[in-house]
């Protein structure tokens, strides 16, 4: 996933809103959002290819969703897939502050990531690239491939437009379009990640567009101070045709026991 937004305490009716696009390559096997059967209580996508996910929410009110850190020179072909970390955390039943504080040494064996967690009652963000752990204060935040609120175009941009979005709740309609949002930024704006520039032009959007790697699912969520969900996720095929899309509307509670969909 390579733009997660994020209004924390925020709303006065909706205490977490998330608004995220997922960027893969098209060949990469996904299955799209459902509750798990191993873990009924968790709702979210799976990469089939390495079995962990890049955004969830459990029925417990978990919350936790990854970006990679784009940092060619660093990447390592055998390390292991960062999915797990939001995968563990949702099926979890630890504080956020103390999963965080556990994965730190293991952390370092896995490409760059930022991570977002959160208990219902708290919301932290870390990275195995310099970020140490942080519970994050009310307010917008937004983080792609860099470190958290790294002045990326999209990322300003992005939460700008969240900022604006949340006074249409409940409709969704805005949220989704900043989502959709496939303009390029001028070069001069563009951060220098190791990359060729015309891949950097092309991922400075907030909506990727190419024929054999984009933006492969938009996901909404918005968690409500009455414990209603809305976990809304649009699937994109190549060619940024509409995909599949599934809704869910559920009762989240803090410490809940697990349950069927």
């Amino acid at each position: 996933m390579c733009l997660i937004l994020v209004a924390w305490r925020v709303h006065p009716g909706y205490p977490l809103v998330v608004a995220a696009n997922r960027d893969e390559f098209f060949a990469r096997p996904t299955a799209p959002a459902s509750f798990w059967a191993e873990a009924p209580r968790v709702l979210a996508g799976r990469d089939l290819e390495a079995g962990g996910t890049w955004m969830g929410i459990g029925r417990n009110r978990r919350f936790a969703a990854l970006t990679n850190f784009r940092d060619p020179a660093q990447n390592r072909k055998d390390a292991p897939s960062r999915g797990g970390l939001v995968a563990n955390f949702l099926t979890g039943d630890e504080r956020p502050q103390d999963y965080l504080r556990r994965i730190e040494t293991s952390a370092t064996e896995c490409n760059g990531y930022n991570l977002l967690v959160s208990d219902g009652e708290s919301l932290w963000w870390s990275s195995n690239m310099g970020g140490a752990a942080r519970q994050l204060e009310p307010g917008v935040y937004g983080v792609s491939n860099h470190l958290l609120d790294t002045p990326w175009p999209k990322v300003g941009a992005g939460k700008t437009a969240l900022a604006r979005a949340l006074e249409s709740l409940p409709a969704d309609q805005a949220l989704f379009e900043l989502l959709h949002d496939d303009g390029v930024h001028p070069d001069e704006h563009l951060p220098q990640t190791g990359i060729p520039l015309d891949w950097e032009r092309l991922l400075s959007s907030a909506f990727v567009k190419s024929p054999d790697y984009g933006t492969r699912s938009s996901t909404v969520l918005c968690i409500g101070n009455d414990g209603w969900t809305g976990f809304d996720e649009q699937t994109w095929l190549p060619g940024a045709q509409r995909g599949p899309r599934v809704r869910y509307r559920f009762k989240t509670q803090a410490d809940a026991p697990g349950s069927a969909a």
